[in-house]
């Protein structure tokens, strides 16, 4: 029997006009229409706006929205899966696979998180493709301000910090690659900790229940069902490194053979197939992608 995976993108993976097949849909429309009465503004009008779509404060519910409301409808046509996953904001929507929190109570979360996350500055964030990871580390263990922020794959990562240490630091590695990342402060790293702070005390105030499938955090990879444990290692997701490089290790020794990547884009499953080659990957973006 195939085992499968759930795992769903975060910031970075919108697209313009993602989910507007999703507008007419009975089942998309009450949540659509609650997310604009938490959020204040139309998740479908903010999708089609470039410039509003990149901005973090909005970014993050609309990914939140229609990856969440996607989930619903593979699940209606798919067994429930043996393990989930997200990539930082795509953590909360495995939450709300997982039956860890409902719908609504992901969305409060998301938004006071994009709304603190929109406010934090001061920081720099730079991807790195094609590098020597022996020495990055080494580098990042003489500075004291930057940080490996995504442990995306062998291949690929994010550092963050300042801006000061982050351009040092690149002048003593080799890469082939960088990539400053339009992003306005220095997310998972400590950096953040006055607005993780502030996070922590929303955190505590909402209500966790034990998940109904094992789940893979970003700031511990280890799989859990435990409530408590997933709000625990969530406080910690704003100050610490997405490990994704060890959730895509992780997979195959939970007997996974298969992988649906929920929400836009094909960012998670090429990342996946860079350190596991043997697993069946799926993409889901849209209405046209749903299993049969």
């Amino acid at each position: 029997m195939t085992k499968t995976a759930w795992v769903f993108p975060g910031q970075g993976s919108q697209a313009i006009g993602m989910g507007a097949d999703l507008v007419n849909l009975p089942k998309a429309k009450a949540k659509l229409e609650l997310a604009e009465k938490i959020l204040g503004w139309s998740v479908p009008e903010i999708c089609q706006k470039e410039e509003q779509l990149s901005r973090t404060l909005y970014t993050q519910p609309c990914l939140y929205v229609v990856e969440s409301i996607l989930t619903d409808l593979v699940r209606e046509k798919s067994e429930r899966p043996a393990v989930v996953a997200g990539h930082s904001l795509g953590e909360y929507v495995a939450l709300y696979a997982a039956g860890v929190f409902d719908f609504e109570t992901g969305l409060r979360l998301v938004k006071r998180r994009a709304e603190l996350m929109d406010s934090a500055s001061g920081g720099q964030m730079v991807a790195l493709i094609g590098f020597d990871r022996q020495q990055l580390e080494l580098q990042i263990q003489y500075s004291s301000d930057v940080v490996l922020a995504n442990d995306n794959s062998d291949a690929q990562v994010v550092i963050s910090g300042t801006p000061k240490a982050v351009e040092e630091l690149l002048g003593k590695i080799k890469v082939k690659r960088a990539v400053k990342l339009n992003v306005s402060g220095a997310f998972h790293s400590p950096l953040m900790a006055p607005v993780a702070g502030e996070f922590q005390q929303v955190l505590k105030a909402a209500k966790f229940a034990d998940a109904k499938t094992l789940v893979l955090s970003n700031a511990e990879p280890i799989a859990t069902t435990s409530g408590s444990v997933l709000k625990q290692r969530l406080t910690h997701q704003m100050t610490q490194g997405v490990r994704w490089r060890e959730i895509s290790q992780q997979l195959p020794l939970q007997g996974i053979d298969r992988v649906l990547e929920i929400g836009p884009g094909k960012v998670l499953t090429g990342l996946i197939k860079r350190t596991c080659p043997d697993l069946e990957l799926v993409n889901i973006s849209s209405v046209t992608d749903l299993p049969g």
